[in-house]
């Protein structure tokens, strides 16, 4: 089955702008550059990706699309801007002209102010989006969950994407606020969900699938199968997993799906959402 992978990264590395990358993941402390993903993607099928910006830098947004005017393969690129920036709409803007530039993001999860979605000139940014049919990926943690419903009534045509499922704390097993928090946002029909990310929220060394069905569960009866993705949130998953062990998570858990439906969750509703 050909697939999309909705969310994966590039980087050279550099130890202090990515200094997020600390001692205990020695295993990603490198380069990873469009031509390391292609065996991965060619023994799994995956046809195409989006690749999404790990660096708070308009210097990322021009990497990243060098990287996709060179390889085929990446078919939309999720960026940076400063979304508090009295230029931003010039930004965005410019950024218009790059077909493939799909949307943007912003480290939510990091921000000391945990309701940062809701400042008033990040709203106001986040406001102008949809007037370039830009995306925009929320990555946040469970505990922002709370903040999210207001964001997404407050731009009901705007098109959201949870990365990472929030991050649910799947090595503890903690699974009722998360389910219930999440199941408040997916009432918003303007949000989607990624699968992704899932391997290492739980323990690096010792996980095993089943861990994750109850969180994929939750999010199946959440969101339905039409607004979930597939994302391998490669390199980072490699702390935990291989390419092909992340492919088999999702793949094994919606084997018994319809073939419309696995269809859907692995490459019709990235291809959708990002306008592939």
């Amino acid at each position: 089955m050909q697939k999309i992978d909705s969310h994966q990264h590039f980087w050279k590395f550099d130890p202090v702008r990515d200094s997020w990358i600390n001692e205990e993941m020695e295993v990603i402390k490198r380069d990873f550059l469009p031509e390391d993903l292609i065996p991965a993607l060619t023994a799994n099928e995956v046809i195409g990706t989006v690749v999404v910006q790990s660096d708070v830098s308009e210097e990322e947004n021009k990497f990243q699309l060098n990287n996709a005017d060179n390889f085929d393969f990446i078919k939309g690129v999720v960026g940076w801007v400063d979304f508090e920036n009295d230029n931003l709409e010039e930004r965005l803007a410019f950024y218009s002209h790059f077909e493939k530039l799909k949307g943007f993001r912003h480290i939510l999860q990091g921000e000391l102010a945990r309701d940062k979605m809701l400042q008033p000139k990040f709203l106001n940014g986040i406001g102008l989006l949809e007037k370039y049919n830009y995306t925009y990926d929320l990555l946040v943690l469970p505990d922002q969950l709370q903040y999210l419903p207001k964001l997404l009534a407050a731009f009901p045509n705007q098109k959201f994407v949870i990365d990472h499922l929030a991050k649910p704390n799947i090595l503890n097993k903690e699974i009722d606020r998360w389910s219930d928090d999440m199941k408040k946002v997916a009432a918003f029909e303007n949000v989607h969900c990624k699968i992704s990310g899932m391997v290492t929220e739980t323990d690096v060394q010792n996980w095993k699938k089943d861990d994750f069905e109850p969180y994929m569960d939750a999010v199946v009866d959440s969101f339905g199968i039409e607004r979930l993705m597939f994302g391998s949130d490669w390199p980072v998953c490699l702390l935990a997993a291989s390419y092909d062990e992340v492919v088999e998570i999702t793949t094994s858990y919606f084997s018994n799906f319809s073939k419309e439906a696995q269809n859907k969750f692995f490459a019709q509703n990235a291809t959708a959402f990002y306008n592939l």
